[in-house]
């Protein structure tokens, strides 16, 4: 019978961590461990199981035959805990203070709508939102849940889909029937495109010309930080905007806005993401509660 000192499930996670990241340090840093610390553990582990599970005879983590075979087992042990954490924490009632935090165009079109029903599901929750388009370090801002759009650059965070957008190049008739309507990518370098103010992981607006790639960056008299009011812009006729469709879809049926260059899209799309930091125990119900409403009433499209 093993001791009951032993923390076997946080060897498992570790030496999931390990390989997972790549590496010792990696996994340290994930883990708010030092490099030494880690490595001990593992060679604890290994010691404990008899095995050698991790080859350092390179600079490259390497397993050993058996390491991958703990591997394998580790990585279903902890999966079926988390389930049974998940299913014993269903039952309890999700109450308390969510942080929640997400562009402008986001509550305002997905958001905001829905919150009567969530909040009619959860009537012990209160949600404080902040709304900005600059991506935010969850932890120093202290949120609980993040909306945004792309790859995650943090390894300590976990995500949900909700979903992509298609990338729309539009203008209001106005502007329009004042300046012309562009016919190919090339003629927007006559035109006021408006642009973000913050930096984003694509800046040059994509289209498809004989086939092939077309980019152009976007140079105009106004640039913003903030997606709604991009938007507003838009409909006052100031300039050529590129926004996700589920912003100006509305818009768009409603001719205050009508796209162009269709026939040049590049089709790219934006995927959005709920994020919230989850590696460091069970979820509170509540922001389990917001994830799963999120997963199911706020996609995106």
């Amino acid at each position: 019978m093993a001791r009951i000192d032993i923390n076997r499930s946080g060897e498992m996670e570790v030496f999931v961590r390990v390989v997972e990241s790549g590496g010792f340090s990696a996994a340290a840093r994930s883990l708010s461990l030092t490099p030494s610390a880690v490595s001990k553990l593992i060679s604890r582990l290994e010691k404990r199981l008899g095995a050698r599970l991790i080859s350092r005879s390179t600079r490259h983590l390497q397993l050993t035959p058996e390491g991958r075979e703990f591997f394998e087992r580790s990585t279903a042990v902890l999966a079926g805990i988390e389930d049974a954490e998940r299913a014993a924490g269903s039952a309890v009632e999700a109450v308390g203070r969510i942080r929640f935090n997400s562009s402008s165009v986001y509550c305002a079109h997905v958001l905001n709508p829905l919150l009567p029903e969530f909040l009619a599901l959860y009537p012990g929750v209160t949600l404080d939102i902040a709304q900005t388009d600059v991506v935010i370090d969850l932890l120093a801002d202290h949120a609980d849940v993040a909306v945004r759009t792309g790859p995650l650059k943090s390894s300590s965070l976990m995500a949900r889909k909700l979903g992509q957008t298609r990338l729309i190049v539009a203008a209001s008739p106005a502007y329009l029937e004042r300046f012309g309507t562009p016919q190919h990518p090339s003629e927007l370098a006559h035109h006021n495109l408006l642009r973000f103010a913050y930096t984003r992981s694509v800046r040059d607006w994509a289209f498809r010309v004989d086939g092939e790639p077309h980019a152009v960056t976007p140079a105009g008299t106004v640039q913003v930080n903030d997606g709604e009011g991009m938007r507003q812009l838009a409909l006052a006729g100031v300039g050529i905007v590129r926004m996700g469709a589920f912003v100006i879809r509305e818009d768009i049926r409603a001719g205050r806005l009508v796209p162009i260059l269709e026939d040049f899209s590049a089709g790219d799309e934006e995927d959005f993401y709920a994020i919230y930091v989850g590696q460091g125990g069970p979820l509170p119900s509540r922001v389990r509660a917001l994830l799963d409403f999120l997963a199911e009433r706020g996609k995106v499209s």
